[in-house]
C-alpha cells in the first residue's frame, strides 16, 4: 500500500533552515507528480509546492519562492523540501502528498517551528 513518511522537522530559529524529506514506498515513486503541502497552527491547508516526476520542473507558492526548493531522489524513493531564511510564519505542520488513480495520499506530517 501506498506509504509517504515525512521526516526533518524541528524547531529552528528564524533564518535558518531545515530539510524535510518525504520517503514513499508501495508505488512507483519515479512515475508521480509529487507535492508539498502545509497547515499552519489554526489556518487551513496551503500548497507549498510540486515537482515533476523526473524532477526536471518545480513550482512553488508566492510566499515560498525564492527561499524553498523541491527535489526528489528516484533512487531512494525520497522526496526533499529544503527550506532556507526561515520566517516565523513558515511554522507549520508539512505533508507531502501524491495524487494517484484519483485517491489523494498523505504522509502523517512533520511539524516545524520557527521560533527565536
Amino acid at each position: 500500500q501506498v506509504q509517504l513518511v515525512e521526516s526533518g522537522g524541528g524547531l529552528v530559529q528564524p533564518g535558518g533552515s531545515l530539510r524535510l524529506s518525504c520517503a514513499a514506498s508501495g508505488f512507483t515513486f519515479s512515475n508521480y507528480y509529487m507535492s508539498w503541502v502545509r497547515q499552519a497552527p489554526g489556518k487551513g491547508l496551503e500548497w507549498v509546492g510540486s515537482i515533476y516526476n523526473d524532477g526536471s520542473i518545480t513550482y512553488y507558492a508566492d510566499s515560498v519562492k525564492g527561499r524553498f526548493t523541491i527535489s526528489r531522489d528516484n533512487a531512494k524513493n525520497t522526496l526533499y523540501l529544503q527550506m532556507n531564511s526561515l520566517k516565523s510564519e513558515d511554522t507549520a505542520v508539512y505533508y507531502c502528498n501524491l495524487l494517484m488513480g484519483g485517491t489523494l495520499y498523505w504522509g502523517q506530517g512533520t511539524r516545524v517551528t520557527v521560533s527565536s
